[in-house]
């Protein structure tokens, strides 16, 4: 192979991969935004489907953007006020998720930890929600199992405090896309499915993984 067309061949890949990562001029600011990654997904037997994300604003679609924070890589931020999940990235960079928060009157701060983490969880609701609505009681031995319409979607992150205590908010996917953006939710952080699946395997349960919620 000559030297001019190794240059060529290198060219040509490099080319190709601007063009799948590039922003489009909708990124706003963003180094990279994952539109195009809300297709259907076939995931342990079940099939997700494809988030019309045309109808979410792009603010909350999945993206890499500049992020400026003492926090070490690793950590999670959540910006409740906004509707922003960071995880941190090194050299001030983040990967940001848009979500839904809990509604009035169920909105948590402080920090924790990702105790442990969970591929199609089953979704137990706390006695409190079952006062709220006992139809849920039916749930509350066994849990619901996963599914496609659980509550907690395909993935869900644990949130313990430093005394090792379960602080029954979690960090999930949800079917319900159009409450991103939202104050919808009974306090737990959630995500759109697709993008649960992302931050699950980029987290590593343990008390380095941090979780910093803001109000």
């Amino acid at each position: 192979m000559t030297t001019r067309f190794s240059l060529t061949i290198a060219a040509l890949v490099a080319a190709f991969s601007l063009a799948a990562c590039s922003p489009s001029s909708e990124g706003g600011g963003s180094d990279t935004i994952f539109t195009s990654e809300y297709g259907t997904v076939k995931d342990s037997g079940y099939s997700i489907p494809a988030v019309p994300i045309s109808k979410v604003d792009k603010r909350f679609h999945r993206q890499i953007v500049s992020y400026s924070t003492k926090e070490k890589p690793g950590t999670i931020i959540v910006d409740t006020p906004n509707r922003f999940l960071y995880l941190v990235l090194p050299g001030r960079k983040a990967v940001r998720y848009g979500i839904g928060v809990g509604k009035a009157g169920f909105a948590w701060e402080g920090e924790a930890y990702i105790a442990w983490k969970q591929q199609w969880p089953t979704w137990t609701p706390p006695r409190e929600m079952i006062d709220r609505k006992p139809s849920l009681a039916k749930y509350g031995k066994d849990g619901m199992q996963p599914g496609l319409t659980n509550p907690l979607g395909a993935r869900a992150l644990y949130l313990f405090n430093q005394k090792g205590e379960d602080t029954l908010f979690r960090l999930h996917g949800t079917p319900e896309w159009n409450s991103i953006g939202t104050a919808a939710s009974s306090g737990c952080i959630r995500l759109m499915n697709q993008d649960i699946i992302d931050l699950y395997e980029r987290v590593r349960p343990g008390k380095s993984a941090r979780v910093i919620v803001k109000q």
